[in-house]
């Protein structure tokens, strides 16, 4: 450096000593990051579903982890729930816009998984194998 170059920039900003930014960052994380939001989100991709639908779609989950994670979900602000006033009451599940920009990162990242389960598969099964020793 020369001495005219005394513009420095400024460095980036220190994680606070407590940690505290990390784990707002990690709450988000575990709740995108959950299988069954995951699910969740992908099934809403393509608009909204009522409850039972998302029941019968997504293989395995039982009534209560749906309903859990449909309400973390809108807690997050990533869906919304309507309820209409009909007998019995009907209850549609939507993506926010917040929860549309989620899907798009979401749905590559299952495509991802879907591309490459062969690879990692056949990694497994050789460690599997090299620790079985």
């Amino acid at each position: 450096m020369r001495p005219e170059h005394i513009r420095v920039p400024d460095p980036p900003p220190h994680p606070s000593p407590d940690h505290s930014d990390c784990r707002a960052v990690a709450s988000v994380l575990a709740r995108v990051g959950d299988k069954w939001s995951v699910f969740v989100i992908m099934n809403l991709i393509d608009g909204p579903r009522r409850f039972n639908e998302l029941k019968r779609i997504i293989n395995g989950i039982s009534q209560r982890m749906l309903t859990l994670t449909l309400r973390g979900l809108e807690r997050d602000g990533l869906v919304t729930r309507t309820i209409y006033p009909t007998i019995p009451p009907r209850v549609d599940y939507e993506l926010t816009d917040l929860g549309r920009g989620l899907a798009e990162p979401v749905k590559a990242l299952g495509q991802w998984a879907f591309a490459h389960l062969p690879e990692i598969e056949g990694a497994r099964s050789k460690f599997d194998a090299r620790n079985e020793e």
